[in-house]
């Protein structure tokens, strides 16, 4: 076990010597396998240990399935950080959840041991839940049960009648982080903002920045169907394969360039062939096409905020038009604390509805596909009227990977997936 300064005090769990769960771990370069392990149980005093019902792949995710951050991981790594369940036990020293609480798993946890991040860094940041050596080696949540260290700082009570599983694991980092992105950015009224990255983050910075009262919000990414998603809020779609150039031809829209610009793609969303090739034979570890996109697109004594995942080194970093134009760059992992209950009371009022980015839609209940003609009319699947199951099971994650890393996922965007638990107590 990782020993780390209290009240954390370790960053693995003590295991149950009896009990077992199922969890998802990484065993290597796009190898998660579903296996049995032992169940987590109390190990320090503000620990909770929370039953899983709903959990999800997050886009980060993929960089561990992608095998670029392999020196990070060990085989065996419990994976995730979204999630979301119902406190099965507690420490002694907490105060504030109670057994039987439904709750949202934050991703983040404030102690982290790892000294390879401060020699890089110079600082150690946040640690995170089933998320690389680097953040901690803390045990994920992709799993039937969650040791949850500091359990009263990271859990958020939830309602448990009247918000879906969906909105509720929506909440514990996609929308989170978007918000996080629209604060670094200082998104308000009337602001025109650009986002490159329409993947489930991208588009919930966008949704957020016209609930923020932005005036204008240009979308970019190569996939017509998340366009469409961020069109249908009233976003302006631009397609990086019509218009290579995205800040031209944003600036031909915006001669005077966006209040802001939030870079949502991250380090593996290279566009040029240069830098394309650069990853390629290791002279860098993160692209600066979208970054530098960005930094053009944006006016002068405007506002960037840098939310897709960037670790290493990059190059053709355009410093000189950052520094002349005045811009001001922030970055970071999210405050997820500070946000709620903000977020979630907006949601629970229905001011808000962060659950559209699970697109994923399993098989009719019950029923297969080949017995649909036979219990559907035929106008009725044409037009997609039928009761599907708005999540898949928790065994079939390793799937789920594989589709939301090829882009093949349904929707374009994530499932939501249930555990045996969250399966017996129904939607």
């Amino acid at each position: 076990m990782s020993q780390v300064e209290p009240p954390v005090y370790t960053t693995m769990y003590k295991e149950h010597p009896e009990e077992k769960m199922l969890a998802c771990q990484y065993m290597g370069p796009k190898t998660m396998v579903v296996n049995s392990v032992p169940k987590p149980m109390i190990t320090a005093p503000k620990d909770a240990i929370v039953k899983i019902t709903h959990c999800t792949v997050c886009g980060s995710d993929l960089h561990m399935y992608a095998g670029d951050l392999d020196s990070a991981m060990k085989k065996g790594d419990i994976m995730g950080h979204e999630a979301i369940g119902f406190v099965d036990d507690v420490g002694p020293e907490v105060k504030i959840v109670e057994r039987g609480d439904r709750v949202i798993i934050l991703p983040v946890v404030a102690t982290n041991p790892s000294k390879e991040m401060e020699g890089m860094w110079g600082h150690r940041l946040s640690g995170i839940f089933g998320y690389t050596q680097l953040t901690g080696g803390y045990p994920g949540n992709q799993a039937e049960y969650c040791r949850v260290p500091n359990a009263d700082l990271i859990l958020v009570k939830a309602p448990k009648e009247g918000v879906s599983p969906e909105q509720l694991l929506a909440l514990a980092d996609v929308t989170t982080t978007a918000w996080h992105g629209n604060e670094l950015a200082e998104v308000g009224k009337s602001h025109v903002v650009g986002v490159w990255g329409c993947g489930p983050v991208g588009l919930s910075i966008a949704k957020l920045a016209l609930f923020r009262g932005a005036k204008k919000v240009y979308a970019v990414d190569p996939d017509p169907r998340r366009l469409e998603i961020a069109e249908s809020f009233g976003c302006i779609g631009v397609n990086v394969r019509e218009h290579p150039d995205v800040s031209d031809r944003i600036l031909r829209q915006e001669p005077q360039g966006l209040d802001k610009g939030i870079e949502a793609s991250g380090f593996r969303s290279a566009q040029s062939w240069i830098q394309t090739t650069m990853r390629a034979i290791g002279a860098e570890g993160d692209q600066s096409d979208t970054v530098s996109h960005v930094i053009k697109a944006t006016r002068k004594g405007g506002n960037i905020a840098l939310i897709g995942d960037f670790f290493f080194t990059t190059n053709q970093f355009p410093i000189g038009a950052l520094m002349e134009k005045a811009i001001t760059l922030r970055g970071g992992q999210l405050y997820a604390q500070k946000y709620h209950p903000y977020l979630l009371d907006i949601t629970v009022k229905g001011e808000y509805d962060p659950s559209f980015v699970f697109t994923h839609k399993g098989e009719p209940y019950a029923f297969s596909l080949f017995a649909l003609p036979f219990l559907y009319k035929f106008e009725d699947l044409l037009w997609g009227d039928i009761d599907f199951r708005p999540l898949d099971d928790f065994e079939n994650i390793p799937k789920m990977y594989k589709l939301q890393y090829e882009h093949g996922m349904p929707g374009g965007l994530k499932a939501i997936m249930a555990t045996p638990f969250g399966r017996s107590l129904g939607k």
